[in-house]
Parts: structure tokens; sequence; C-alpha cells
């Protein structure tokens, strides 16, 4: 074997070495946790500040990548062949042509994109500082080749991000949840509740709020004692107080308030008017963002509001409670009243309330109905009957045997749900 053979498969291996660190830095640059990242940055570690950096310029450092990477293959497969056009001849194309294929393809692509996978951030921090390097000398060809893709892609690139077709970062962040819970790294409460953050976004007060015929008031007019009664039967610490009409919402009343009152006034109930220290209502849009009135709650330092429609008719109340109760889950305390509005079958069949929150049940089932139809479950069955069914009627929607149990005039009261094996015809 001659020095020139030797020296051409010399050169073969440095460059395909070459291409392998170019392609097992594209994968651990693309695949790190910005998040580690960002804590190691934190820590002072100087190359996550460096691939930190890379990464905030992810079209310049993977088209130096790919330049690097396409220039040492062509290279390398330019030298491959010469040689093996000495050794066989004519037939040392299609030899040269497998040869290098394999040894690309496994050495140059697999090998060092398989490892960067399993130790994402272990490689880029240990390539960032060469990269950088690299980078900076191919900037001016890198800028180059993308302001010819961005000529030719532009628009529709812009156009497809302008229509949603680029994940958002909550997207991105719901996307990862799920995918760890389907992997069993993420129990399905932590899901629920890293899931509840993201939606408060995409909820509105109307979604949580407890509707009005489920509201427990006050009738201020009523007599001392009477009110005093309702108060101790209620299981909650604030109350609605109205006058005349029950939409006519006047105050609301704070247990503390009353037993402060009832103290003043040597228990005597009869000497005090409920309606003289009841606080101010605090009247809010039903289409009030949940995040938004979060935050709302924060600055006043509420914990209860009214809610109203367009016309300004009160609808529900929605309390701090509701709110954390869709990141966290049912809060109970020694006080409330047990909600089984959600009760399971032997047979596999769930029998539900009409009232209970479509979200609730998807939830507590781990179903996926969809939410934004109607909010309870009696409205989407409405929804997509396009009509008040009777009790006994079967419909099958989203893969659900639904049958209604029991109806009170107009509502839907109790329903049975059972995941659909086979078809069943509409009643």
């Amino acid at each position: 074997m001659t020095a020139e053979t030797l020296m051409t498969l010399g050169a073969i291996v440095v460059l395909l070495s070459i291409s392998a660190f170019f392609s097992g830095s594209e994968t651990a640059m693309t695949a790190s946790s910005r998040a580690r990242l960002r804590a190691l940055e934190k820590e002072g570690d100087q190359r996550a500040a460096t691939v930190t950096e890379l990464s905030n310029e992810p079209e310049r450092m993977i088209g130096a990548i790919l330049i690097g990477n396409n220039l040492v293959n062509i290279l390398a497969s330019a030298l491959a062949t010469t040689l093996f056009l000495r050794i066989f001849g004519e037939a040392g194309v299609v030899y040269a042509t497998l040869a290098m294929t394999a040894l690309v393809v496994v050495f140059a692509e697999v090998l060092p994109k398989t490892y960067a996978i399993f130790a994402p951030e272990k490689m880029s921090l240990a390539v960032s500082p060469l990269l950088k390097v690299i980078v900076s000398v191919l900037a001016p060809v890198a800028d180059g080749v993308q302001w010819i893709v961005k000529r030719v892609l532009g628009t529709r690139l812009h156009a497809e991000s302008k229509d949603g077709m680029l994940p958002s970062a909550h997207e991105e962040l719901r996307g990862t949840i799920d995918l760890h819970h389907e992997d069993g790294a993420v129990v399905k409460h932590d899901r629920d509740m890293l899931g509840g953050i993201l939606d408060l976004r995409d909820l509105e007060v109307l979604d949580v709020m407890v509707h009005r015929t489920q509201m427990q008031t006050v009738d201020g007019g009523d007599a001392p004692q009477k009110i005093l009664d309702e108060i101790l039967k209620s299981p909650h610490t604030r109350l609605p107080v109205y006058r005349g009409e029950s939409e006519n919402i006047v105050g609301v009343l704070h247990v503390k308030d009353v037993l402060r009152e009832l103290n003043r006034h040597g228990n005597d109930v009869e000497k005090i008017d409920f309606t003289d220290f009841a606080t101010d209502p605090w009247f809010v849009p039903e289409s009030t963002g949940l995040k938004n009135q979060l935050n709302a709650f924060l600055r006043r330092k509420a914990h209860f509001a009214l809610v109203v429609d367009e016309y300004g008719e009160v609808m529900g109340l929605v309390t701090l409670e509701d709110i954390l109760e869709e990141i966290v889950g049912q809060i109970t305390d020694e006080h409330d009243i047990e909600n089984a509005g959600i009760r399971p079958q032997s047979d596999g069949s769930v029998n539900v309330d009409g009232s209970v929150p479509v979200r609730d049940l998807n939830r507590h089932m781990d179903w996926t109905l969809p939410e934004d139809g109607a909010t309870t479950i009696a409205g989407l069955v409405i929804h997509e009957a396009q009509t008040i069914p009777e009790p006994g009627q079967v419909f099958t929607f989203y893969d659900f045997r639904i049958e209604v149990l029991r109806k009170q005039r107009n509502q839907i009261t109790a329903l049975r749900l059972t995941p659909a094996v086979t078809p069943v015809e509409n009643g």
C-alpha cells in the first residue's frame, strides 16, 4: 500500500470524524433541555451560556452545521471515489458509493446522533466552544443560505405561523407533560394539575361558576331568625343577600361578620339588620378569563364575585376556590357536602348527574369529551342531539353510548355513559 493511499485513507477517516462531530452536535444542540441549561448557566457554567447563545440563533447555527457537514461528506466521498478508481478501475465508482454510504450512515450519522439523543446536555456542553468558532467562521455563508431560503419560503412560513401551524409554548409544554405521563414519569394527578395551570388562559368564568340555579342565597326581607337559620344550614362562609327579586343581589354576608354582630348585640338576633353589614357585591362578566379573574381576586384580596351576562343579569357566582380547583382538583373540608355526581358502575358504565361539568368528568374518568361545545354533560348531549331528549333515549357521541335516565321539566338530571363497543342508533 503506497504512502499516497495511506494518506487518502487517513484523510477519509478524519473527514468522517468531522462529519460525526457535526451530526452529533446538531442533534445535541436541538435536543438539549433549555431549562436544564438555564439552571447550569445561573450556576456559572460558561459552556451552558455558550450553548444558550448558539441556541438563540438556531437558523445560523443549523445552517453552519449543515454546510460544514455536507462539505466534509462530499469531500470524503470524492477522495474515496478517487482511491477506489485507482484500485478497482471503473468499478470503483460503485464500490466507493456503497462503502461511503455504509460508513457515513453508521459512523457519521447514526452512531453520533444516537449518543447525542441519550446525552444531549453533556454533548452540547462538550462541543459548544468549538462549535461557536465554526459558526462564527461559517456565519457569512450560512446567512447567505438563509437569505435564499427565506426568499423562497418566507411568505409561506409566515402564513403557516400566523395560522397556528407552529406550536406555541403552551402547546409544547402540554405535549411534554402528556408525553411524560404516557411514559410513566408523571402521575395522572400531577398531569392534571400542570394541565390545569395551562388551561387557565383558555377558560372563562362561565366555565367554572356555580350556576344561579345552584346558588344558596338569603332574602334580606325575611325575619332575622330565619336569615340566621339559613346561614347556619349552609356549608358556605359567604352568602349573597337579595331584596324582592332573587336576582336583585344587594350584598354578601360573611359568617364571621354575622358572629361579630351577634356578639355585639348580646346574641339577640332580633336586633340585627343583616343588610346593614353585608358587603357590597362585586359583579364580573361571564366572559372574564380565569387567569384575569384569579389576578383580580389577588389584587382585591377577595374570594367571591357574582357573575353577570351581557345584559347584566346574574348568571351565578365564582369563588377563588372554584379557580384553584381547576388546578388542584376538588377541595373539600369537614363542612362541605360530598358531590356524588359521578358514579362508576361495575359494568363499566358511569352514572352522571346532568349538572356535572364536562371538564370535571374528563378529569375524573380520564376521558376526552369535548369541552368547548357546552359546560355540563347535559348541555353537551342537548348540543349534539339538537333537541331536548326524553328519558330512555340513547345516543352515540364521541365513541360513548349515552342514555338519558331522568329529566325534570326541560332539564336532563341523570345520564349513563358507556364507552361504545358497537354502534347504537339514536333513540
